[in-house]
């Protein structure tokens, strides 16, 4: 082999390893939840002190690998069903052999635990409880109607809930933030059983649309999209959201249109549509994060020892 094809044949395992780990959301995950440790969860706290928080760095590191072994494991036992509902992926995915894929996903929950003990043991139960959930999860729990899809969502933010731990700063401000979120994730699960009913169907995965049809899930997603108005609403009239406000103006206003083509959407290619839909949303929300309280980049109290 020549050094070109090495080249070549390193670029493409790269590509096939951040593609199973799902890099792009990663970096999404990492970035929210760092603005969100200095201007919510961290907000009475000087930034450069938020900023330059080792077991901080420590904790998103954590989550960071327990979430990438997360999604490993997920595509080891998706890999029947993704070469229906994402064959070109798939193939990408396919570089990395299933044994090569196990090996990281061993070590990478070991490195999560072991990294997490540096912070402190409570730290290491929590991540370790994180990680047998991911696992069962994709083993179990995902094959079920709505089950999954609750799971699902309260997985993506338990990494959140480690951060607020850390800063023990408890209000129904932040509650009411992360209520909005999980029904934002909550929906585009149930969107995303839409969009692969194909492969959950010849697999015998259990989801919504494949037990009680898609006029059902499109009732359930609907019912969701009225109730993310509540906590939009309390955040913009009784919490002090600064300019994020017209973040929840220009989201919900998505949202309403978003149900218009629900309804219109028959084909995978249109409930694909809406999932990027959704997941513009998420990132509009993870973006406007730094509109909240701009101010606590200057003033603000150093940081005291940590809880997690």
């Amino acid at each position: 082999m020549t050094s070109t094809q090495k080249i070549k044949w390193l670029a493409l395992k790269f590509v096939s390893i951040f593609s199973v780990v799902r890099g792009y959301n990663i970096a999404v995950v990492v970035l929210a939840q760092y603005l969100s440790a200095i201007f919510i969860f961290g907000a009475d706290f000087r930034a450069l002190a938020v900023l330059t928080d080792l077991h901080l760095f420590l904790l998103i590191f954590v989550s960071t690998l327990a979430i990438a072994s997360g999604y490993i494991i997920n595509n080891f036992y998706d890999g029947e069903k993704d070469l229906i509902n994402r064959p070109y992926k798939s193939l990408i995915d396919r570089r990395v052999s299933k044994g090569t894929q196990l090996k990281t996903y061993f070590l990478l929950n070991f490195l999560s635990v072991s990294l997490a003990l540096l912070v402190s043991w409570r730290a290491a139960a929590f991540y370790s409880v994180y990680i047998f959930l991911l696992w069962f999860y994709s083993h179990k729990l995902k094959k079920y109607p709505i089950i999954g899809n609750i799971s699902a969502s309260l997985l993506v933010l338990l990494p959140f809930f480690g951060i607020l731990m850390h800063f023990q700063n408890f209000s129904w401000g932040i509650f009411a933030h992360g209520f909005y979120l999980y029904l934002i994730i909550l929906i585009r699960e149930f969107v995303k059983d839409l969009e692969n009913i194909k492969g959950d169907f010849a697999n015998d995965y259990q989801t919504v649309p494949v037990r009680f049809g898609s006029n059902i899930s499109k009732c359930l997603i609907s019912i969701l999209v009225v109730l993310t108005l509540l906590p939009a609403y309390a955040l913009i009239v009784y919490y002090e959201v600064g300019y994020m406000q017209y973040y929840f103006y220009v989201s919900s206003g998505l949202l309403m249109s978003f149900l218009v083509f629900l309804y219109q959407a028959t084909t995978q290619i249109d409930y694909k549509k809406l999932h990027i839909l959704l997941k513009l949303i998420i990132i509009l929300g993870v973006l406007s994060i730094v509109l909240i309280n701009p101010k606590v980049i200057v003033h603000g109290k150093e940081l005291v020892e940590p809880y997690l």
